[in-house]
């Protein structure tokens, strides 16, 4: 009896580590590096400086949370398009790796992690949290209607500097608001080049992504204007906060980083982005985080 107990408890554990794991990979928990560096940005913005470790510690646990609410969302209420779309079909939801009924209480748990690191930040932080959660959220259900998705995606992830500035401080300022934008810009265009290998998934079964509405050739143009001005906007962000030629060495950098990005492009048929796609765009904020944080401290 206590064998099959003890039997049961560890098939239970196990199933519990496999169902999580199949989380995470679900949400790609890697990929928090996209906006992670940004809100890191934005608390050394404010802080003229590395801010204390609580404030760190609960600015990425509320990024975190944030991010994995965000994205999980997005995987359940885009599951019928993924079971549909032989690029997405073997998706842990359209596949039956992982339950609707466990996406949905991870969801939950991931917001109100997000919320609770809020309330340890300030006040602010916490009353705004709810108004971040439906710009998050509100994403994944707005392609069914506008082509503007991608740049609601970009305003997702562009709160995320504001986000760890308003955690040190309760005040805004021009700097922040630029660099926050500049995000905004950076993030539409690379989902813009990511939306290509959905193309014609996309006008077929009616949703507004901008390559199904304009066409590829116009969709890479309009990439790369946002690109364009995201560049301009970490560059302006120096200016207005007064970094040095470290933080514009690494603005070059990102900029020619974003370059490569629609090279690889007009080199290949975008079905299917590489690897090296999603890294280039990680180094990005992570250079411009780790520069911002080395011209401050210098």
């Amino acid at each position: 009896m206590r064998r099959s107990v003890s039997g049961n408890l560890s098939l239970n554990a196990r199933g519990f580590w496999h169902n999580l794991a199949e989380l995470l990979e679900m949400i790609k928990i890697g990929h928090s590096v996209l906006a992670l560096p940004f809100a890191f940005m934005g608390a050394l913005l404010a802080a003229r400086g590395l801010p204390d470790g609580r404030t760190l510690f609960f600015i990425i646990v509320a990024m975190v949370g944030a991010r994995s609410a965000a994205m999980a969302f997005n995987r359940l209420v885009d599951a019928p398009f993924d079971a549909a779309n032989p690029r997405t079909a073997d998706r842990a939801l359209p596949a039956g790796k992982i339950s609707r009924r466990a996406t949905i209480l991870f969801t939950g748990v991931s917001a109100l992690v997000f919320m609770g690191a809020a309330s340890q930040l300030n006040r602010t932080c916490l009353a705004l949290s709810p108004v971040a959660l439906l710009v998050i959220l509100g994403y994944s259900l707005t392609k069914r209607f506008t082509s503007g998705s991608h740049l609601l995606l970009g305003l997702s992830l562009g709160l995320a500097p504001i986000g760890g500035w308003l955690a040190v401080r309760g005040d805004l300022s021009l700097s922040v608001l630029v660099l926050a934008g500049a995000v905004l810009f950076w993030v539409a265009g690379f989902d813009v080049l990511y939306a290509l290998q959905d193309e014609e998934f996309d006008r077929r079964v009616g949703l507004f992504s901008l390559p199904a509405w304009v066409g590829p050739i116009w969709a890479r143009r309009l990439a790369a204007l946002c690109h364009l001005a995201a560049a301009l906007g970490f560059a302006v962000t120096g200016r207005l906060a007064g970094l040095g030629p470290i933080y514009a060495g690494a603005v070059a950098l990102s900029s020619l980083i974003l370059l490569v990005q629609h090279l690889l492009l007009s080199v290949r048929e975008p079905r299917s982005l590489p690897p090296a796609f999603f890294t280039l765009n990680g180094l990005v904020g992570l250079g411009l985080g780790l520069a911002t944080w080395i011209s401050l401290a210098v």
